[in-house]
C-alpha cells in the first residue's frame, strides 16, 4: 500500500524532448529520496505519460525502479487511451516489481458506468496483486468518474487500494473520500483539507521539484509548507508546468533538461525567470 508523500516526477527528455534521457533518472530518484518523499508514481500528468509511446513509458518505469532505494515505493501510471494499452503498461508494471499500479479515465469519449468500469477492471486484473488506485481528475480525462463505478470496483476488484483526487475546489473531493480507500490529494493546496478528512497524504506535481516541501506538508502537516504550495500552484499555474519544474530541478543542480515532447512547450527567457524567482521565494533556490 502507498504511503505518505508521493512525488509524481518528471520524465527527463532529450533531444527537443524527442527521446528519454536515460542518463538523467538515477541523480532525479536520487535527489526525490533525499528530500524526504516516500515515493515517487512514474508516467502521469506530470510525467506526460500520455505523451509517451508504450514502450518508452515501460522503459522510464525500468529506469525509476532500477536506480531507486529499497524504501522508495514506485507507482506506476498506466493509463492510456485504449484498454489493451493500459492493461499492457499494468501488466509490465507488475512483471517488473512496481509498488502499486495508477491510472485515469481515458481522455476524450466522456465513458459511461459501464465501459469505465470494465477499463479499470482490466487494468486492475493485469497488475494483480499490486494495489490498483484509480487516477480522478475531471480536468485532463474530460470528465469525472462517477461514484458508482468505484463502489461497483471496490466491490469486484481485490486489490482497488485507493484514490488518487486532482480535482478543486475541495467539494469535488469530498465523494470520493469513501471508507475503506485511500485518497490521495494531487492538488497541494487542499492537501491539508483532504487529511482533516481522512486523506492518506498526496501525490504531487510540486513534489518532483520541492519534495522537501511536500514531505513536510504531508508528515508535519506544516501550515509553511501550505503557504509556500499555495504560492507556487499561483504563480505556475499559468506558465508550463512541465517545463517549468524542469528548470527548477536544474537549477537545483540536476541534470534534468527543460525539455519535453511535443505539444507541450518550453519556457520564454521572462516565464523562466518568474519560475527561478518563485522557486527561491520558497527557499528551493538562494536568492
Amino acid at each position: 500500500m502507498l504511503r505518505g508523500a508521493i512525488a509524481a516526477a518528471v520524465t527527463p527528455l532529450a533531444d527537443g524532448g524527442a527521446s528519454l534521457d536515460e542518463e538523467a533518472f538515477a541523480p532525479l530518484v536520487a535527489f526525490l529520496a533525499a528530500g524526504g518523499v516516500d515515493g515517487i508514481l512514474t508516467c502521469g500528468t506530470t510525467g506526460e505519460g500520455i505523451l509517451l509511446s508504450v514502450d518508452e513509458r515501460k522503459r522510464a518505469t525500468e529506469l525509476f525502479l532500477t536506480t531507486r532505494p529499497e524504501e522508495l515505493q514506485v507507482a506506476v501510471h498506466a493509463g492510456a487511451q485504449t484498454t489493451s494499452d493500459t492493461v499492457r503498461l499494468a501488466r509490465h508494471a507488475l512483471e517488473v516489481g512496481a509498488d502499486a499500479v495508477a491510472v485515469i479515465a481515458p481522455p476524450y469519449f466522456p465513458l459511461g458506468e459501464q465501459e469505465l468500469f470494465s477499463h479499470f477492471r482490466a487494468a486492475a486484473d493485469a497488475c494483480a496483486p499490486p494495489p490498483f488506485y484509480i487516477y480522478e481528475f475531471a480536468r485532463r480525462s474530460g470528465y469525472a468518474i462517477p461514484i458508482i463505478v468505484i463502489q461497483r470496483l471496490h466491490d469486484a476488484v481485490g486489490n482497488l487500494a485507493g484514490l488518487k483526487v486532482s480535482d478543486a475546489p475541495f467539494e469535488e473531493i469530498e465523494p470520493y473520500l469513501i471508507e475503506g480507500l485511500d485518497v490521495f490529494i494531487g492538488f497541494e493546496p487542499l492537501v491539508l483539507a483532504g487529511m482533516e478528512h481522512g486523506a492518506a497524504g498526496a501525490v504531487s506535481g510540486l513534489g518532483t521539484a520541492f519534495p522537501e516541501t511536500i514531505a513536510a506538508l504531508v508528515h508535519e502537516r506544516s501550515t509553511d509548507a501550505h503557504h509556500r504550495v499555495e504560492l507556487l500552484r499561483d504563480r505556475l499555474g499559468t506558465l508550463p508546468f512541465h517545463a517549468a519544474l524542469k528548470a527548477v530541478l536544474g537549477a537545483r543542480g540536476l541534470p534534468v533538461r527543460e525539455d519535453v515532447r511535443a505539444p507541450l512547450r518550453g519556457l520564454t527567457d521572462p516565464e523562466r525567470s518568474a519560475v527561478l524567482e518563485a522557486a527561491r521565494n520558497v527557499g528551493a533556490l538562494s536568492p
